[in-house]
């Protein structure tokens, strides 16, 4: 047999020394066009496959003249049905919708900070007061004079229900009640923006103004960054293409390079806007922090899962060959006897995704077909192969 083969590759040399000088494929490789590199790959496969059909006959006839065999060793698998889960993988940081920082809404000086950089916080915290310039002062006052407005108006208004006295006088108190109230609220709001509250639950992660310091409202003012590390998510940008197969609910597997730690978890929101600039839309995926080790803007490897196929046919990628035509192909067996002897037959298969080193088959494999594995290179169509399954 490789006599055969050596005295064939022989030939084909010896013809092609006969022929003009060409161009090497080292050279083609490095100098080659698209078309020129076309025309020389169909070349070589229409002459690899000529050699094959050449062997295969030769193949045949040494069979029925050779009374000892000397058959390709092959091993089997069964085509069966699996569940197909394909996941498409991007890059996404992490993000919190709670990681803001804290502007004074008053002028001032700050009077006091009372928490410090890391301590946790919870929503209403006391975090920072502001000299309030005697506003507490004018509160104390004016509760005092409201009071008083509280009480006259009661007395007015006992008078008026048993008809004793005017009706002006009646809604003089009323008014002037309700006048005073509606002032020491108003009192009481300003006031309270003397105290600088947590909005919500979280770690001062800065403190960016010391006691002392004179601060008023506005950007360049900012006296703490308080961060909410429970409610982590993160966020990625999807191609366009994926936009019918990518909803709500689908499952994500999640890891962080830099930590080490994988995850999983569901899509939570998916963006109604398509990105002009990237032809993508974005999605919202929630991580659990029990660790506190994720950070606003870590980056991490996020696995959608964008198709899955419950009775699905699997092969390895690395047993499917390619013909002349572009077409695909593997080799099942067929007439297999009791010395586990049988037949290579070609097959032509159709394939859809891929992941890792498997490709589904969608076309021309039915379940239980008996396909070639170790081997699957150096068989013929037609040849005669003996299985070794262990």
């Amino acid at each position: 047999m490789r006599k055969i083969y050596s005295l064939l590759v022989i030939t084909l040399v010896l013809i092609s020394c006969g022929e003009k000088k060409t161009t090497s494929i080292a050279d083609l490789v490095a100098t080659g066009n698209l078309k020129e590199l076309t025309a020389k790959k169909k070349e070589i496969t229409t002459n690899l496959e000529k050699i094959n059909i050449e062997l295969e006959a030769i193949n045949s006839a040494i069979s029925k003249k050779d009374t000892v065999k000397k058959l390709p060793l092959i091993t089997t698998f069964t085509a069966k049905e699996a569940i197909f889960k394909h996941y498409l993988e991007i890059q996404g940081s992490v993000k919190t919708k709670q990681n803001i920082l804290i502007y004074p809404e008053m002028a001032g000086i700050l009077q006091k900070v009372h928490v410090i950089e890391g301590q946790y916080v919870t929503k209403g915290q006391l975090l920072a007061t502001i000299d309030d310039g005697g506003l507490s002062n004018q509160v104390t006052q004016l509760e005092g004079t409201t009071q008083l407005a509280k009480t006259t108006y009661e007395r007015q208004k006992r008078l008026w229900e048993q008809k004793i006295g005017s009706e002006i006088q009646f809604l003089q108190t009323k008014t002037s009640y309700e006048s005073q109230k509606s002032a020491l609220k108003q009192l009481n709001s300003q006031h309270a923006k003397s105290s600088i509250r947590a909005p919500f639950s979280g770690v001062i992660d800065d403190v960016i103004k010391d006691a002392g310091t004179v601060i008023a409202p506005g950007q360049g003012s900012e006296i703490f960054r308080i961060v909410n590390l429970n409610n982590m998510y993160l966020e990625a940008e999807v191609p366009e293409r994926y936009i019918a197969s990518i909803h709500k609910n689908k499952e994500v597997k999640i890891e962080f390079p830099v930590l080490g730690t994988t995850m999983n978890s569901k899509i939570r929101q998916v963006g109604s806007f398509i990105n002009p600039n990237n032809r993508s839309f974005k999605v919202e995926v929630p991580v659990t922090n029990k660790s506190g080790n994720i950070k606003p803007n870590l980056t991490a490897k996020l696995q959608i899962n964008d198709y899955t196929d419950n009775s699905a046919i699997l092969i390895p990628q690395s047993i499917i060959s390619e013909n002349a035509n572009g077409e695909q192909f593997v080799y099942a067996i067929k007439s297999k006897n009791s010395n586990n002897e049988a037949i290579a037959e070609r097959v032509i298969i159709k394939t859809g995704k891929t992941q890792g080193n498997f490709i589904e088959v969608l076309e021309n494999l039915p379940v239980g077909t008996e396909i070639i594995k170790e081997g699957a290179r150096s068989v013929n169509n037609g040849q005669t192969v003996k299985v070794i399954n262990k």
